[in-house]
């Protein structure tokens, strides 16, 4: 957001580090952000920018967020602050790991899946569904680079289970599932419901790593997300990542569910009854064969 204002005032970083007295080190690390602003500094910043008192009030706020390592974001339309810093975070990462409770993770729906996920939540604006459907699709492309973070999704089987937009939807969504998992950089696990509490936590949540400073993990309520920088809170994260780490099923037991899954939702699609089969049950009959 500081390099745009700069930019804005076709100021070059080494002329506005020559204003401020700093070094145009201090300068590009602060604006790749890999070094804190001080409120003063940003202050100054933002004054030789000639930014407006109720923009840099809101700047100022970001800072101490930055500073205490809580950030909260509200979802407001139509380009929320939630889904900037998402996207930046996501598109800089190194490695994603992703666990959800009740829903596909976000960056491995299918486009059909999304528009009925929120047609059915009631949150967006009709008028906004579309926006939103395109946003998340435009966020999957990051999966596709030439050089995309390693990627692991953890998800419950109740979340594989809910039928969101039908049987139809859920089928071709479990063969999306498969294709990603089939991908190298990326690969998916299913927690069984026989896990019981070990497979469960307060909340989703997702973890993205970087090669150059602490994982930002990320929470996501109804009207707004928390972005968490602080290392007690992304090793507690992590400590509960690797415990469902011990109680999914391994990659390829999650693929034969996958597989079961998919053709039970196509054949619930041609009108016979909703699957009734568990991913214990299913596990147990593949570890007996």
């Amino acid at each position: 957001m500081l390099r745009g204002i700069r930019e804005k005032t076709e100021y070059t970083g080494q002329d506005l580090a020559r204003h401020l007295g700093w070094s145009p080190t201090k300068m590009s690390r602060i604006e790749t952000g890999h070094q804190p602003i001080s409120e003063v500094d940003l202050t100054a910043y933002l004054a030789y920018c000639r930014v407006p008192g109720h923009q840099m009030y809101k700047l100022l706020e970001l800072a101490r967020d930055a500073h205490n390592g809580y950030c909260v974001r509200g979802h407001d339309e139509p380009m929320p602050d939630q889904l900037r810093t998402l996207v930046v975070e996501e598109t800089t990462a190194c490695a994603i790991r992703d666990f959800e409770l009740n829903y596909v993770p976000g960056l491995a729906q299918t486009e059909g899946y999304i528009r009925a996920l929120l047609h059915a939540g009631g949150v967006a604006r009709p008028a906004a569904i579309e926006r939103w459907v395109q946003a998340r699709v435009d966020r999957q492309n990051l999966l596709k680079g030439c050089n995309p973070p390693e990627c692991a999704f953890y998800i419950h089987e109740q979340a594989l289970r809910i039928p969101v937009g039908g049987a139809a939807v859920m089928h071709e969504q479990m063969l999306h599932l498969l294709f990603l998992d089939g991908r190298p950089h990326c690969s998916v696990r299913v927690v069984p419901t026989s896990a019981a509490a070990h497979g469960l936590c307060p909340s989703a949540f997702r973890i993205m790593e970087y090669a150059d400073h602490l994982p930002v993990i990320y929470v996501e309520t109804m009207t707004a997300s928390l972005f968490l920088e602080n290392k007690k809170d992304s090793d507690a994260y992590q400590l509960k990542l690797g415990m469902l780490g011990r109680v999914a099923l391994d990659e390829g037991r999650s693929r034969e569910f996958l597989v079961r899954l998919a053709s039970e939702y196509d054949r619930v699609d041609e009108g016979d009854d909703e699957p009734t089969w568990s991913a214990e049950g299913d596990a147990r009959r593949l570890a007996e064969e």
